[in-house]
């Protein structure tokens, strides 16, 4: 079978330029093999002879050999970084967010996809469940490690009510096949309040514990609940009261696996600490945060960083005020911050964005619109010489939100400048020093 790996970039100076490759062109096989995905790439690409077949965008073929250092690569990025086709998720899960999402979004919104190389390449979670032989076996050929898996539950009626599948069951047979293979793991649950909760939430952490450490750490989120959930399965968010329950049995378990294993082992998302009011826990209980990009430990990855930024703030000449937005629950995290950041003449304003766009239920900043921005600040009638915007509600490399809206265009909207802040020491220099 041949794939297409279709080339979007070639870096100047390399050899995919020497040769003449442009974006466009699609590879088709290195030394006469086809490569399915960029993993299959990069082991092709080890020897120091190789044989390229390339279709051009003409749809011509041409054969070109060429010569190379052992870890000298071609300079060349693919549109995508499987060749084949993405492996899409088959499960109807009953809290899937992708199901809630409104109509009318980018296509990429509404990809649900469910493919191992994914999951080791980028961190995407992955449910195991169109895994065959021939995917395990190459897995662990491969080494493809570690992989990031949604678990939710380690009990396999329950999972199976909860993905929508008799394959999700059999969640932990596949976990102890691949750790038998040397294949480490990190670890998620979705929690639902009522389904895999309380003691089901016990025996999650317990069986998972017993795989550590060859089960990294596990990842405890809240049920993303938007208003579009029309043909959705019935669920409720957390209330304060449950919040600090799943925190009660989360820090238990971070006590014991710490005095085992001197570290935490498993973590809280924020949301739960600030749907119950409680402090967020301190650096050292986040180790080295191990998923970051899975939302845990964001707040106090933040805080930590804007206790060690420095910036030089010798004042503004005239009277200066900038808007800083938020999603509501990071109004509480911010608003003592900059309440107790003083730079002469500089007033600022915490601007906490009700989320219309996807529900009032969901408060975090990472899904805040263009669309909801605007209608807040437009509200405001006090006098403000810049806006500045969270980076994480912005597409990954892109300045566009999930509406599709642009900074830009909030900027030509509101008329004034706009600024986008990805982390708090990008915040405390734009407001040091904002011209």
């Amino acid at each position: 079978m041949t794939y297409k790996g279709v080339i979007s970039k070639v870096r100047n100076d390399s050899i995919g330029a020497e040769i003449g490759l442009i974006p466009g062109d699609c590879l088709l096989e290195v030394n006469g093999e086809a490569v399915q995905d960029i993993i299959d790439l990069s082991f092709a690409l080890a020897e120091e002879e190789i044989e390229l077949l390339i279709e051009r965008i003409s749809g011509e073929q041409e054969l070109i050999a060429i010569e190379k250092e052992f870890d000298e690569d071609l300079g060349l990025e693919f549109e995508t970084a499987v060749f084949d086709r993405v492996r899409p998720c088959a499960n109807k899960c009953i809290f899937c967010f992708v199901d809630q999402m409104p109509p009318g979004m980018r296509d990429s919104l509404y990809i649900k996809d469910d493919d191992y190389r994914l999951s080791f390449l980028y961190g995407n979670f992955i449910t195991l469940t169109n895994l065959g032989p021939r995917d395990l076996n190459r897995i662990a050929r491969l080494h493809l490690s570690p992989l990031y898996v949604s678990v939710h539950t380690t009990n396999g009626e329950l999972r199976e009510r909860m993905l929508g599948g008799k394959q999700a069951g059999k969640i932990m047979d596949q976990l102890t096949e691949l750790v038998d293979k040397d294949i480490s793991l990190h670890t998620q649950v979705v929690l639902c309040p009522g389904y895999n909760d309380s003691k089901e939430l016990e025996k999650t952490i317990s069986d998972l514990y017993a795989m550590h450490p060859s089960v990294l750490s596990l990842a405890i989120v809240p049920v993303g609940l938007t208003r579009y959930r029309d043909n959705c399965h019935p669920l409720t968010k957390f209330s304060p009261e449950a919040a600090a329950e799943v925190i009660k049995i989360v820090h238990k378990w971070q006590k014991k696996c710490r005095k085992e294993s001197q570290e935490s082992f498993v973590y809280l998302a924020d949301e739960f600490y600030l749907a119950a009011g409680k402090e967020i826990p301190g650096y050292e209980s986040y180790d080295e945060f191990p998923q970051l990009e899975n939302g845990i430990g964001l707040v106090r990855s933040f805080l930590a960083e804007w206790e060690e930024a420095q910036v030089t703030a010798s004042g503004y000449d005239q009277p200066h005020y900038i808007d800083v937005v938020c999603g509501v629950s990071a109004e509480r995290i911010l608003s003592p911050l900059l309440a107790n950041f003083s730079i002469p003449n500089l007033t600022v304003r915490v601007i906490p964005v009700d989320n219309k766009f996807f529900g009032r239920d969901v408060t975090v900043t990472g899904l805040l619109t263009g669309g909801d921005i605007i209608n807040a600040l437009e509200k405001l009638s006090e006098p403000r010489a810049g806006i500045i915007i969270p980076g994480v509600a912005l597409r990954k490399g892109e300045q566009v939100f999930l509406d599709n809206l642009t900074p830009d265009a909030i900027a030509d909207e509101l008329k004034v400048p706009i600024r986008s802040a990805y982390s708090a020491q990008d915040l405390k220099q734009l407001l040091a020093a904002w011209r």
